[in-house]
């Protein structure tokens, strides 16, 4: 198929408005120059192509658009100018034409795809077309001159083209005058100004994406310039210049620590310094029967494990820059390993295309018991009424979900997102987010032969992924051991006697075990001092508040966390509250008195959170979920913890293995539009992108530019994307080379959902400004709010619900179900009232009554044998629907990975869909509830995946009569016909 031609109107960047990486799809509203205007239809092509391949003939061999190939090998080229040969092409009414070269009986073929060049002056070099002439005269002569240095560092441009205007003169032609690599990340051109003193300038990659400084052009002198990131230096120096060689070597890494749990070491050290920067850290480890192992690093934290057991281990550490300058070894640290822990060997992620899995999403300890005997009610057991309904909040666990595993793949569902699995601490716990040992599992969740291990294990087996929440932002109120735990002030008398306990020494909290001096699992005597503790920093320590609590007993300080307190440490946690949550303390303070705000800018504490979600990495995990995630500055997570996920699983189990490893942010904005109140730092695309500039190397510094930064540039000038938007009817070749690498749960549409009309056009409109669209999360509600904020689970209806549900398994992104949404399970509860009401009320209720029996899959979306109440349960109306979307979405690729358009379509939820690739090339046409006409679509023969209609467009054109609410159409082109069988909606 032909592809829109960039050129068709080449516009002068002076008059373009959307500043970097805007592309130009809208006529300039200023005329800039004569020389910029649009011209007439181009009727022929001058290729211009590149010499040095040590070729001594060259020939192009080519086909106008719609014509007939040149004879083998085609027509000779003609040398112009240095490494350039050039042919004009005749293209007659054609806009453009394929091609490839052929030299010495070689051919230049672009990888086999040959090219798709347009019309006007064309280059091929090194594969990459751009649009320029390379031979044309820069104007240089008598008169004053200006060389300008323009940098392509943060655009990822592999050409660049200078587009000028001297002062008093006219501009260039579009899209100006080629420049010339002249060293890594910069190009270079000299220009005549003749008598001017100045030029108007902008820059283009020749294939339509411009920066012209927001809208308001580049104002250079003669002279030399510089150019980088809408920065113009005048009378600079040439950035290109040799330097001398840098030999300073980074200095030698301190506080090398290192602990070990069973056959696991965790290595930690401070940053090293350096000149220029340290490009990495090199581990010498010695000990053991493998003798000298050396490892590099690009974080301050390695964990090393699969070691042998009860073995010492001795760690140097040296830091390098990228000259490779080294410093000298480290103090050693040493640790002794354990026993090896009696879990199953390590596994390892599926590792294939996420898109593919649609997502289940259970509150472990809320889903289904397995072990009664790990069921834990913690100290507001009686009072949040759970007792009375001998409903403990940690009731499910590992050993529930593992026996239902085949219920989930009966649903369709092939992978599981599940709560966060480390051990938690605070008064009401179950849902994972009070973390307190990040490196141990909450063993409230593990039993005998049904530890965390063996939930992933024994979900791979079924060909199901285990996404795991994860929280950076925040450890327990009382801290996150190993790294700080406080000591706060209690009475232990009648009225407090509930919440301090008699210190037992060598007792160690884990959650479960019972603690024998009070009898209770949530033991907090490791935690209170009727002494005020060596080295106390807490404000006030011990003396009342001259409060009450709710119950009448006095309030101390000291008695509990806070930030505000002097009781946290700064090294490690921030000491503020928030105050505006679309503000820059929302990135730096505490949400909640139990949810300890880490300082994530600082080293230690970054060392501690990659160590332990190593562990988890290691363990074979397909993905996290990110709990949080705007609460962290982007740039944070851009240079620290993205990269040491991709980093860690590259390390473990390879790149493919990295690429596919699927990590989605939770970016809080309940809101109904685009941009979250007009701040960018606090919406949910802009964790989709990488940094556009440098900042400073102190972490909590860069913090605060980027932030200022990023507001500044305002909504208006974010980068934009097309990865997730068709072509006319083809599949692009998607770009995510600013790719940051943390994809997003859709909060856009999640918060439209009131009914499906709202999500598919609200979710359609900040697609532009996400990467890649097709990798959104999609939800209706959660364990959190239901959609515009509700603070109950969904309640639209059972018809409401199939429509969602038809939207959600066909349109972009990967459908996310909620735990027992497919029964519409506590529909209109109140979805957390915390320990003031019963769970058994809420819609955190416990799921398990209605999986009592056995189940058997025989495959995603279908059930091979059910009995007792879980067959009850897959016999409900949504489930029966949910069974053949998935089975329909499965066999369908489009439908999982594709892009899509709603371009010459009528109807409300009507788009097409295609995606091509891997040997696949798969294109769906999908109206929702009601009827559509699709135009300009290629002809062939398309079947309907629901009824199985068959249509043969000769013309472009189908029409669909409306299916009705929750019902819809997919016409696949050459598809297979009706996939599954009629249900109660989709028949």
């Amino acid at each position: 198929m032909r592809r829109r031609r960039s050129l068709a109107r080449p516009w002068a960047a002076g008059a373009l408005a959307a500043g970097i990486l805007a592309l130009p799809l809208t006529p300039p509203t200023t005329p800039v120059a004569a020389a910029a205007t649009a011209p007439e239809a181009a009727t022929s092509a001058t290729v211009f192509y590149h010499t040095k391949k040590g070729w001594t003939d060259h020939y192009l061999h080519y086909a106008p658009d719609g014509g007939a190939w040149t004879a083998v090998p085609g027509a000779r080229m003609q040398a112009v100018c240095t490494d350039w040969v050039k042919l004009t092409v005749d293209l007659g009414s054609a806009e453009g034409l394929k091609a490839a070269f052929e030299g010495k009986g070689v051919w230049d073929n672009n990888g086999g795809q040959d090219y798709d060049l347009g019309a006007g002056s064309i280059t091929v070099k090194d594969g990459v077309v751009a649009h320029s002439d390379p031979c044309a005269d820069p104007g240089t002569g008598p008169g004053n001159e200006a060389t300008v240095y323009y940098s392509t560092q943060a655009l990822g441009w592999t050409t660049a083209n200078l587009h000028y205007r001297p002062a008093g003169g006219s501009w260039t032609a579009v899209p100006g005058t080629g420049m010339e690599a002249a060293c890594t990340g910069w190009w270079k051109r000299t220009v005549g100004l003749g008598s001017a003193t100045s030029m108007t300038a902008a820059f283009n990659n020749g294939n339509g994406v411009w920066d012209n400084n927001n809208g308001s052009d580049y104002t250079l002198p003669s002279g030399t310039s510089t150019v980088k990131n809408n920065t113009v230096t005048a009378n600079a120096q040439d950035p290109c210049a040799a330097e001398a060689p840098d030999t300073q070597a980074p200095s030698v890494p301190a506080g090398v620590q290192a602990s070990a749990t069973g056959t696991s070491v965790v290595v930690t050290w401070s940053a090293a310094d350096d000149d220029t920067g340290v490009a990495r850290y090199q581990i010498t480890r010695t000990g053991g029967t493998e003798g000298t192992t050396v490892t590099d690093v690009t974080a301050t934290v390695h964990s090393d494990t699969g070691l042998e057991e009860e073995t010492a281990y001795t760690y140097t550490v040296k830091a390098l820059d990228a000259a490779g300058n080294a410093s000298a070894a480290s103090a050693p640290a040493s640790a002794t390993t354990k026993k090896k822990p009696a879990t199953p060997a390590t596994g390892a992620p599926l590792g294939t295309d996420p898109r593919k899995d649609p997502i289940y999403f259970v509150m472990t300890a809320r889903f289904n018991d397995g072990d009664s005997s790990n069921n834990r009610g913690g100290s507001q057991h009686v009072k949040s009424g759970n007792a009375a309904n001998d409903d403990p909040m940690f009731r499910g666990d590992f050993k529930g979900l593992v026996d239902r595993l085949d219920y989930i793949k009966a649903l369709g569902f092939s992978a599981v997102w599940i709560t966060p699995v480390v051990l938690n601490r605070s008064d009401y716990d179950f849902h994972g987010h009070h973390g307190y040992d990040f490196y141990k599992v909450d063993a409230r969740l593990e039993s005998a032969g049904a530890s965390y291990q063996d939930l992933i294990d024994a979900a791979h087996a079924k060909g199901m992924k285990i996404y795991q929440d994860v929280v950076y932002n925040h450890s327990s109120r009382w801290g996150a051991k190993g790294l700080f735990t406080p000591t706060v002030y209690g009475v232990r008398d009648s009225q407090w006697s509930w919440l301090y306990d008699e210190r037992n020494t060598g007792f160690e909290y884990d959650g479960l075990t019972v603690e024998t001096k009070s009898g209770k699992s949530y033991y907090n005597g490791d935690l209170w001092s009727t002494a005020e503790p060596t080295g106390n920093t807490c404000l006030n320590w011990g003396k009342p508040t001259g409060g009450k609590s709710p119950e009448g007993y006095t309030l101390y300080n000291c008695q509990w966390p806070s930030p505000t307190s002097g009781m946290f440490p700064k090294a490690y946690y921030h000491n503020c509250w928030i105050g505006n949550w679309e503000g820059e303390d929302s990135r730096s303070c505490w949400l909640h008195d139990d949810l300890a705000d880490f300082d994530t800018e600082s080293a230690p504490v970054q060392n501690y959170l990659i160590g332990a979600y190593n562990k988890y990495i290691d363990m074979g995990v397909d993905g996290f979920r990110v709990d949080t995630a705007v609460h962290i500055p982007r740039v944070t997570w851009n240079r620290r913890f993205l990269p040491a996920v991709q980093e860690r699983v590259t390390q473990r189990f390879g790149a493919e293995a990295a690429k596919n490893f699927f990590v989605f942010g939770e970016v809080a904005a309940f809101v109904n539009d685009k941009w979250n109140r007009g701040s960018v730092n606090h919406s949910a695309q802009f964790y989709t992108w990488k940094e556009r500039k440098e900042y400073s190397a102190d972490d909590a510094k860069a913090a605060l530019e980027q932030y200022d930064h990023e507001n500044g540039l305002g909504t208006a000038d974010q980068p934009t994307s097309a990865n997730a938007f068709l072509d006319g009817n083809t599949y692009r070749t998607p770009d995510r080379s600013r790719f940051s690498g943390m994809h997003i749960i859709d909060m856009r549409m999640h918060m439209n959902f009131g009914d499906a009309h709202n999500a598919f056009h609200n979710g359609k409109d900040s697609d532009d400004s996400v990467n890649d669209a097709t990798y959104n999360v999609v939800y209706v509600d959660s364990h959190d709010y239901g959609p515009d904020k509700s603070d109950e689970r969904y309640t639209g209806g059972t018809d409401a619900w199939a429509e969602n549900m038809s939207l959600m398994w066909t349109f972009r992104g990967i459908p996310t179900l909620y735990y027992g949404s497919e029964i519409e399970f506590q529909k209109g509860k109140k979805i957390d009232c915390g320990p003031t009401c019963p769970l058994a009320t809420t819609g955190r209720a416990y799921f398990g009554d209605h999986l009592a029996g056995s189940v058997t899959a025989s495959g995603f979306g279908s059930v091979a044998s059910a009995s007792g109440q879980v067959a009850t349960t897959l016999d409900q109306p949504l489930v029966k629907h949910l069974q053949r979307l998935n089975q329909i979405r499965r066999a369908v690729p489009a439908l999982q990975m594709g892009q899509y358009s709603t371009a010459g379509i009528s109807g409300d939820m009507a788009f097409k869909r295609r995606y091509t690739g891997d040997g696949t090339d798969s294109f769906a046409l999908v109206a929702v509830s009601g009827s559509a006409t699709y135009t300009g679509i290629p002809n062939g023969t398309y079947r309907d995946a629901v009824t199985g209609d068959t249509r043969t467009v000769t013309d472009g054109r189908l029409a669909v009569a409306a299916p009705g609410k929750g019902n819809l159409r997919v016409y696949v082109l050459d598809g297979p016909g009706r996939i599954g069988t009629d249900g109660p909606y989709l028949k």
